[in-house]
């Protein structure tokens, strides 16, 4: 049985403005009840084939090298501000500019237009994926998040991969988690915490549900961080589990719904408790 009480301190809070672009590290983060105020609320359209663009497509290498910004801090119950996209070359531009698509086709090389609300046919094939693994899909009205609101890891996870893999790097930024807890724990210290929840500073209460699955975007080259096929494969052989009614996927870190939202800061105490 999974033992109540302090598990550790909150140690990074990341936001990602634009899905599979580069994100921001925060020192305060409002958590809503459809996650980390602003996560994922833009993305990138392939005006050719329809689809969200993601950076595990061929047509878009070097994604996560783009950075995405806003321009001012996100507020609850206002329209999202705009976010500055500043590409791997330096150029940049703004979510409100008419020029914005066009430079973002320039530099792809591959018609795309900046969106900020989520086709039905993407929703669709997310919400049946899901359903044919066995879970219902609990990902925000407002946001490109691929299934639950928040995502957490603990740095007990990168600490055990890193064992198990020493000659790869498992780089926080590789796992593009909003939320990482620096615990004292050793091993997948997050895969117990499965129907729990989670206190975070103040008020703020995370319902865990699921495993996170990883896919290829672990492996992808980003910054000073080369291609490296051994992070997939290193979580694949040290902690796959079964996820819904599927088979065994490749975990690290695990998804969470928003049972009471609220803020939280760097160095905020983290406190298990039990539903």
């Amino acid at each position: 049985m999974t033992t109540a009480g302090p598990v550790g301190v909150v140690a990074e809070l990341w936001r990602f403005p634009v899905k599979s672009m580069g994100g921001e590290r925060l020192d305060e983060a409002c958590i809503t009840s459809q996650g980390v105020l602003g996560d994922r609320g833009f993305a990138l359209l392939d005006t050719e084939t329809g689809a969200v663009v993601s950076a595990s497509s061929k047509h878009f290498p070097g994604l996560m090298n783009a950075r995405a910004t806003f321009l001012e801090p996100p507020r609850a119950d206002t329209a999202l501000p705009p976010v500055r996209i500043t590409l791997p070359d330096g150029t940049s531009g703004t979510s409100d500019s008419p020029a914005i698509s066009a430079l973002l086709s320039s530099h792809f090389g591959r018609s795309v237009t900046l969106v900020r609300t989520m086709p039905d046919s993407y929703a669709k094939r997310q919400a049946a994926f899901f359903t044919e693994i066995g879970l219902e899909c609990v990902s925000p009205a407002d946001s490109f998040v691929d299934f639950c609101p928040v995502s957490v890891i603990t740095t007990a996870t990168f600490a055990e991969l890193s064992v198990a893999c020493s000659e790869s790097r498992f780089d926080p930024r590789r796992f593009r988690m909003n939320v990482i807890v620096e615990t004292t724990a050793t091993g997948f210290a997050e895969n117990a915490w499965v129907g729990c929840q989670l206190a975070l500073g103040g008020h703020l209460r995370l319902a865990i549900i699921i495993p996170d699955p990883r896919c290829v975007m672990m492996t992808l080259p980003q910054g000073d961080l080369p291609r490296d096929p051994d992070i997939l494969r290193t979580v694949s052989r040290t902690n796959s589990l079964r996820v819904g009614t599927g088979g065994l996927l490749p975990c690290a870190g695990v998804y969470a719904t928003v049972a009471y939202p609220g803020s939280v800061g760097n160095g905020d105490p983290v406190l298990l408790t039990h539903r």
